[in-house]
C-alpha cells in the first residue's frame, strides 16, 4: 500500500509541476489531439510500448494500464509495472474524466487528490490498437498498444509523427518485454 500511494503521489506532483503553463513554455503551436474518440472501445488493457522517462516511472518496467468505466461515466486507472529492483509488482489506481466533450481525446487523471494532469491522445490505431498520449507541454508522452509489441516500421511512423508535434524521438525509451513472458 505504501509503494502504491508514494507511486501516485510521484507520478501527481510531477504532472501538476510539468503542466502548470502548457502551452507558453514551449513556443510550439498547440498540441493537435485525434478528432473523435469512443470510451467504450477505448477501455480495457493496454500495454506501454515506450515513453519519455520520468520519475513517477522510474524502475519501471512492463508498464501496463487498465481503464475500466465507473458508475458515474469517468475512468478509472489501474497503472502497473514490475520494479527492476525487485521484481515486485507495483500499481496506482487513479481516476480521469473527458475535458473535451467534442472529442473525448482531452482528459484528466488523478492519483491523488487535488492533483490531475493531462492526458492528450494524439494519435489513435483505426481500430483501436495502438493509442500516442501527450501533454500539451511536451513534457510527457507515451506509446501504448494493446498486445506488449509493435511492428518497428508503425514505431517508426509514429516517432516521426510525434516530432512533428514537437515531441523529441530521441528522449523516447522503448519497453522491453521478455519473450513469452506474462504480464500480471
Amino acid at each position: 500500500m505504501k509503494v502504491a500511494l508514494f507511486f501516485a503521489l510521484i507520478f501527481i506532483a510531477a504532472v501538476c509541476l510539468g503542466g502548470r503553463s502548457a502551452q507558453a513554455d514551449t513556443g510550439l503551436p498547440p498540441l493537435q489531439t485525434v478528432q473523435k474518440v469512443d470510451l467504450k472501445r477505448y477501455l480495457g488493457q493496454w500495454y506501454e510500448i515506450a515513453r519519455y522517462p520520468n520519475r513517477f516511472q522510474k524502475g519501471c518496467l512492463e508498464s501496463s494500464a487498465i481503464y475500466t468505466l465507473r458508475d458515474d461515466g469517468d475512468i478509472e486507472v489501474l497503472n502497473r509495472c514490475k520494479d527492476s529492483g525487485d521484481g515486485k509488482q507495483r500499481q496506482s489506481k487513479g481516476h480521469a474524466w473527458v475535458v473535451d466533450s467534442a472529442s473525448n481525446a482531452k482528459l484528466k487523471v488523478s492519483f491523488f487528490w487535488p492533483f490531475r494532469g493531462d492526458y492528450w491522445i494524439i494519435e489513435l490505431g483505426r481500430e483501436y490498437e495502438y493509442a500516442v498520449i501527450g501533454t500539451p507541454n511536451r513534457k510527457y508522452f507515451w506509446i501504448l498498444s494493446r498486445t506488449r509489441t509493435m511492428d518497428d516500421t508503425l514505431y517508426a511512423a509514429i516517432l516521426q509523427r510525434a516530432k512533428q508535434q514537437g515531441f523529441d524521438p530521441a528522449l523516447v525509451v522503448r519497453q522491453k518485454y521478455p519473450p513469452g513472458g506474462v504480464l500480471r
